[in-house]
């Protein structure tokens, strides 16, 4: 803490341990499934961190212009005006948020169970430990910024270490073969369509490269923390997924990691370098690696609803912070309730399939902010600019509505599903706007 405030390194550990969540483990197994090249998926990863990239820099000068709690709700709201803000704010409470906190939470007692000796068969158990590790880190998070910056330090820096250990021990002893990499599966030959949906799912693993922003207003000295935590976050994000990738195929051929399950990638690959013990090794990791993402959306995500509430959107209470600590109890409470109701209905499984499409067109929009409030408010306060103007967050652009229209014809029902719920926001909005506001 300096002066009460997080330090860049905090805000930082929040951007990785929000973006290394259980997708990088698992998601290289559908792609060596439709792409059957281990050239080509490493290529997408590394097109996925540039990606990711061009939206920090992006992002990096918003947060640093508009050094606030709120995010992208504070960026569509001064760029395109309150209904806008209002239905990214609406998107992360439903989707952005509690859904993955839901989705994230079920996956961490999944993998919890296969290390536990008990029944590895979902039912009751796997329900109290998913709801145990939220409302451990609600009430972590609630103890104040301090005592759950502390928190996230800690996670963050035990899946890093984790991680790096299983990328060392991978090439020191394990029982891999470089061969791998130029062996490509027989009988693939994917069209333009199946390697943007794959790029779809490398932008999902991404995801979460704008935390850092959700806190601007919580970071002593914003205007180069946020710059520098967003980029240097990102970046190391990117080195720690294509090392990861290369574990994989280092381990195995493309081919074996295209057999079904698919899922569990990280596992297959752990148990052909070390043996059976590599399966129960990732899934500690992947328990520890899931907590820490779930703990960074349990704060990141409140302090969107703290700036909506701030403006008149939301109830004025969310907004406040109870105790010495300065959380806001109220906010982090509500999300945490509704991840909770998700948890018990199972509903969340319908809103993640989605959740990509709907995270990639906010941050688009958000991106695009960049350009209009260039020309909105040339007087604003930057102390960090875009290198390259226009062309980083065009080229962001650019990719992000490639990966729109494609999931739209690739996927339409999922795509019909989150054209809806961001237009649900819409009559809320409405119902809201016409209630009279109190003095």
């Amino acid at each position: 803490m300096v002066n009460g405030k997080v330090t860049g390194f905090t805000a930082a550990c929040v951007l990785v341990s929000n973006v290394i969540g259980s997708g990088i483990f698992t998601t290289t197994g559908f792609m060596a499934r439709d792409l059957g090249d281990p050239w080509l998926i490493l290529l997408l990863w590394t097109v996925g961190a540039l990606l990711a990239l061009t939206g920090a820099l992006s992002y990096s000068e918003l947060g640093a212009a508009i050094p606030q709690v709120g995010g992208e709700y504070l960026y569509l709201r001064h760029a395109y005006g309150p209904l806008w803000g209002f239905l990214s704010g609406w998107a992360s409470f439903v989707v952005g948020f509690s859904a993955a906190i839901a989705a994230g939470s079920v996956s961490f007692a999944a993998y919890l169970l296969q290390v536990l000796p008990f029944s590895h068969e979902p039912g009751p158990a796997a329900t109290v430990l998913a709801l145990a590790l939220v409302w451990v880190l609600t009430g972590t998070h609630m103890a104040g910024v301090e005592t759950g910056g502390v928190l996230q330090r800690l996670l963050t820096l035990t899946k890093v270490a984790a991680i790096l250990a299983l990328v060392a021990g991978a090439f020191l002893v394990g029982r891999g073969d470089w061969g791998h990499l130029t062996v490509r599966a027989p009988s693939t030959a994917p069209g333009l369509g199946t390697v943007v949906v794959s790029l779809i799912f490398v932008i999902y693993a991404y995801s979460g490269w704008n935390a850092a922003g959700y806190i601007a207003g919580e970071v002593a000295d914003p205007g180069r923390a946020i710059p520098r935590s967003m980029i240097r976050g990102t970046l190391f994000v990117g080195v720690v997924y294509l090392l990861l990738n290369v574990v994989y195929l280092y381990a195995l051929p493309v081919a074996a990691l295209a057999q079904p399950p698919l899922l569990p990638v990280a596992e297959k690959a752990a148990v052909a370098l070390f043996g059976t013990v590599g399966a129960a090794l990732v899934s500690i990791l992947l328990c520890i690696s899931i907590a820490a993402a779930v703990s960074a959306m349990v704060w990141a995500g409140p302090r969107v609803y703290v700036a909506m509430a701030r403006d008149g959107i939301l109830p004025a209470g969310l907004a406040e912070a109870r105790g010495a600590g300065g959380a806001p109890s109220r906010a982090i409470l509500l999300q945490s309730g509704w991840a909770t109701v998700l948890i018990l209905s199972g509903s969340f499984e319908q809103l993640v399939v989605y959740t990509g499409l709907v995270l990639t067109l906010f941050s688009a929009l958000a991106v695009g902010a960049v350009i209009v409030l260039r020309r909105k408010r040339p007087d604003l306060t930057r102390p960090f600019r875009v290198p390259l103007y226009p062309f980083v967050p065009v080229v962001y652009l650019a990719i992000a509505a490639t990966v729109i229209l494609y999931a739209v014809v690739e996927r339409p029902v999922e795509s019909a599903w989150g054209v809806a719920t961001v237009l649900a926001g819409v009559p809320l909005y409405w119902l809201h706007s016409r209630r009279p506001q109190q003095a």
